[in-house]
């Protein structure tokens, strides 16, 4: 049996039957999809003035650029096994912030500035995986400690302050509007290719089947002749190439950084993730089901605000939700096995 038979069988051992079309089918699978428009009608019926306009739907659908690429970037280890890479959201701000502070401060050109953020995070990604893989330290241990030196060294290099003053031409890059009335940025639709482009390779590629087959069982992948060390310690350099283009992107939307902010996206980016696996593949990470759970966040958390809820609130929401997704998991990977 090839690599590629023995991948494709071993995932497809772990796949619910697709023949029980029955209610606990469809709800394993389309239940979240259905609260969220519950939650739409709801918040559109009790504030249709703000709620029920295009200008709640851009901020829903053009302003989860930053949770779309940390997802993904969470997503790229998370699938091969590692649980979790605590490290993503400080690296995807470094990235920010070194962007702004080469280009602000140092007057270096704007795109050799992001390619040089992208290239740290890069490596930030590499450090990671050869302690994991090649050392063989805890993932949650590495990514952690981590995450607090590149927490350290974004605060460091921006003395505690904001950094702002892009170039309002680099801004574009993620601001540029498509449609009439101003449409959504193109931010959206890059983070709409990231996350399908994701599912494509997870889906139809031999990558894609092999970096399952991995997260599945690591000896068994083995046997098969997968080269599971490489793909783990690809999965962390491409985490952190996308938390590098996001951190970029991020700083291209805002003119700028403030380094204290990348930490509060860490809880919504794993209830985004861990929702994902109840949406459309139960039971699995899949690029996306977390697109749609990005949304479902960004719904509840506005409209909750719109109601008149404090800041408060989005962290008893995320925090609510993330619990709930990570039961969900487990009873729907317990049913799948």
């Amino acid at each position: 049996m090839t690599t590629h038979e023995s991948a494709t069988a071993a995932i497809s051992r772990v796949t619910p039957d697709r023949q029980r079309l029955g209610f606990g089918w469809w709800s394993s699978r389309y239940a979240v999809i259905v609260v969220w428009l519950a939650l739409i009608i709801l918040f559109s019926l009790l504030e249709p003035n703000t709620f029920f306009t295009a200008g709640a739907f851009r901020v829903i659908f053009g302003g989860q650029l930053e949770l779309v690429f940390l997802s993904a970037g969470l997503l790229c280890t998370i699938i091969v096994g590692e649980f979790v890479d605590m490290s993503v959201a400080s690296n995807f701000g470094l990235s920010a912030v070194l962007i702004s502070v080469l280009n602000v401060t140092y007057h270096w050109d704007v795109w050799v500035s992001a390619v040089v953020a992208v290239a740290v995070a890069a490596l930030v990604g590499l450090i990671n995986g050869l302690l994991v893989v090649r050392v063989g330290v805890n993932t949650i241990v590495v990514t952690l400690g981590m995450s607090t030196v590149l927490l350290g060294l974004a605060m460091w290099v921006t003395n505690l302050q904001p950094i702002s003053g892009l170039p309002q031409s680099f801004a574009q890059l993620a601001l540029f509007n498509f449609g009439i009335k101003g449409g959504l940025p193109i931010g959206f639709f890059i983070g709409l290719v990231l996350m399908l482009g994701f599912a494509y390779i997870l889906q139809f590629t031999p990558l894609g089947r092999n970096m399952r087959f991995v997260g599945e069982n690591r000896e068994v992948s083995r046997l098969a002749g997968v080269r599971v060390n490489r793909i783990r310690l690809g999965a962390f350099i491409a985490a952190g190439v996308i938390a590098g283009l996001g951190g970029v992107l991020a700083a291209a939307k805002t003119g700028g950084f403030d380094s204290s902010v990348s930490q509060t996206y860490l809880l919504p980016m794993f209830a985004a993730v861990f929702l994902g696996t109840a949406i459309l593949q139960p039971g699995r990470f899949n690029p996306i089901g977390t697109l749609i759970a990005v949304y479902f966040l960004a719904t509840g958390v506005l409209g909750l605000q719109l109601l008149g809820a404090t800041s408060w609130v989005a962290n008893v929401f995320y925090g609510a939700v993330l619990v709930t997704a990570v039961t969900l998991s487990t009873i729907l990977n317990r049913r799948a096995r």
